[in-house]
């Protein structure tokens, strides 16, 4: 018979009553959340509402005031991590070539010189940049630099992709060619968990949504039902494009 008191492992990564303060104000409030596999977890909410420091908190880049992060098996731990990748809003890319950018990250995780290659390239042509693989990263497109920042990520080859409002600042081609890699990476069967404050984006990608107000979560639902019938009030005023109280 299965020992009660035992704790059920998490799926992917499970967030279990965690907080985090700030000058002495809370944003995040006892959140407690499991990421499931096989479906892109949107995380949407007005402004302010925690959903980046949600983020970081998830991928270990902040710590909490209070609450656990769990992986399959142990706590959140950097070994653990090697498992996750993470891209900003904003790329931070090195002076150097496209395919050097990628092959530099994989360079810090210990891989071979040979694998480094091939893994590079084949991230580059995922990201649909092969043909600017020796391109200066820095003189790519706004698009072009974000996609690599993406491919850079998906080289690591992560369970989970913490995605934080990826293409808030592109043009909506863009934008499109983004949500292409981001779809093609849900269907090699990578976790997908994206920030964003574009309701059609959402729409068009999530599987669940995780909606977050005031650092609490409000709700947590099916992307059909959440878009077709919010159960909280502030997400339905979020979705009426209302202020959110």
């Amino acid at each position: 018979m299965p020992d009660g008191s035992r704790r059920p492992e998490p799926d992917l990564l499970e967030v279990r009553g965690v907080t985090f303060k700030a000058g002495g104000r809370m944003l995040v409030d006892h959140i407690d959340l499991a990421l499931r596999p096989g479906i892109v977890t949107v995380i949407l909410g007005p402004n302010g509402a925690g959903k980046s420091l949600l983020l970081r908190l998830m991928h270990g880049l902040l710590t909490p005031a209070s609450g656990e992060i769990l992986m399959p098996g142990a706590g959140a731990t950097a070994r653990t991590r090697r498992g996750q990748a993470m891209v900003f809003q904003a790329p931070v890319l090195l002076r150097r070539s496209a395919k050097a950018n990628i092959a530099y990250a994989l360079k810090l995780r210990g891989v071979s010189r040979a694998e480094r290659n091939a893994r590079a390239i084949t991230a580059l042509e995922q990201a649909g940049l092969a043909h600017l693989a020796d391109s200066p990263a820095r003189r790519l497109s706004g698009g072009e630099q974000q996609r690599l920042a993406l491919a850079r990520a998906l080289a690591l080859e992560p369970k989970i992709l913490f995605l934080d409002e990826p293409t808030a600042s592109l043009d909506p081609a863009s934008a499109r060619a983004i949500e292409g890699v981001i779809g093609d990476t849900h269907a090699r069967g990578v976790k997908v968990v994206l920030v964003t404050h574009d309701v059609g984006q959402a729409k068009r990608l999530a599987g669940e949504v995780v909606f977050l107000n005031r650092g609490k979560v409000t709700e947590i639902s099916p992307a059909k039902s959440f878009f077709k019938r919010p159960e909280s009030v502030p997400a339905r005023q979020f979705l009426a494009g209302e202020i959110v109280e």
